[in-house]
């Protein structure tokens, strides 16, 4: 994995990985993309949530794999994916990363499947490739004001620091593990669905060169998140919004979308919470597989 310092502590049995080099001509301007592959059959990619990476979706892939070609993706920056110095991670950038994916791989009919910050990235994706995009699963949508700061009052501490001007860096590089873990259980209904190795390859990732200010970059990008939400009625894939009974979502965030997307299909799980991946990935296997 050349453009990494170190490797994952998780393998999701079944896949290998891959990196996809920076386009011709773009040197400096963007980096190398780390993903995994696993399965047969139609693609869907996997499009993960903030400050996570590709192993988010370890308990998912193999209950999808004998039915489609599954790709899941490192943002920009993220996982194993390079980090530029000075990058952006708004949603234009980070889209323009999941659309270096199914264009370099030329993939067409595709499933889009993306959690949080990765739902609205699977949506403006499908608006711009309509002629790639077969359909997209979003779950729990990451457009709304506050964003993960509803999660708790830590999480508002932290996301409060990590974005104040001076300090915002250096409190983005100190990320204790029993703070990551109850930030990220603030995002479960099952708070046991968290596993221990989990949050320890995300603290792993945490320490490569440049991740605080990726961290930083991405708390920062809410604002564009929510604007992304104007792209929502271009897209013209068939649309399922998914969303934890108990997600950070209010009801009336929910609705809102559902008027943006008046064709689109509608679940929600009881019980779960934002991260519906780690804690119920059968609900969103079973909703996938009967569509393949």
């Amino acid at each position: 994995m050349s453009s990494t310092q170190s490797r994952p502590s998780i393998h999701i049995p079944g896949t290998t990985t891959h990196v996809m080099a920076p386009r011709a001509g773009r040197a400096g301007r963007e980096g190398s993309l780390r993903y995994l592959k696993a399965g047969s059959g139609a693609p869907l990619v996997l499009l993960h949530t903030v400050r996570t990476q590709a192993e988010h979706f370890r308990l998912l892939v193999p209950l999808i794999a004998e039915q489609y070609t599954v790709y899941a993706l490192d943002l920009p920056g993220m996982g194993y994916s390079e980090i530029v110095p000075g990058a952006s991670y708004d949603e234009p950038a980070m889209r323009a990363g999941v659309e270096r994916l199914l264009t370099e791989l030329d993939l067409r009919d595709v499933t889009l499947v993306g959690e949080s910050m990765g739902a609205v990235l699977a949506l403006t994706t499908a608006a711009d490739l309509p002629e790639r995009v077969r359909k997209v699963v979003a779950v729990n949508t990451y457009d709304f004001a506050g964003g993960i700061a509803r999660s708790s009052l830590l999480a508002r501490v932290v996301v409060t620091g990590v974005l104040a001007p001076g300090v915002g860096p250096v409190i983005a590089g100190v990320e204790p593990k029993p703070a990551l873990t109850k930030i990220l259980q603030g995002g479960l209904g099952d708070k046991s669905a968290l596993r221990e190795d989990y949050v320890d390859e995300l603290l792993q990732v945490g320490k490569r060169p440049g991740y605080p200010a990726v961290a930083r970059g991405v708390y920062q990008a809410l604002p564009s998140l929510i604007e992304a939400r104007k792209r929502y009625p271009e897209v013209k894939a068939q649309v399922h919004l998914v969303y934890g009974e108990k997600d950070w979502s209010r009801p009336s965030d929910r609705e809102a979308n559902k008027k943006l997307l008046p064709a689109a299909d509608f679940t929600q799980v009881p019980g779960a919470g934002h991260f519906i991946a780690l804690e119920r990935p059968d609900v969103l296997a079973e909703l996938l597989n009967a569509a393949a």
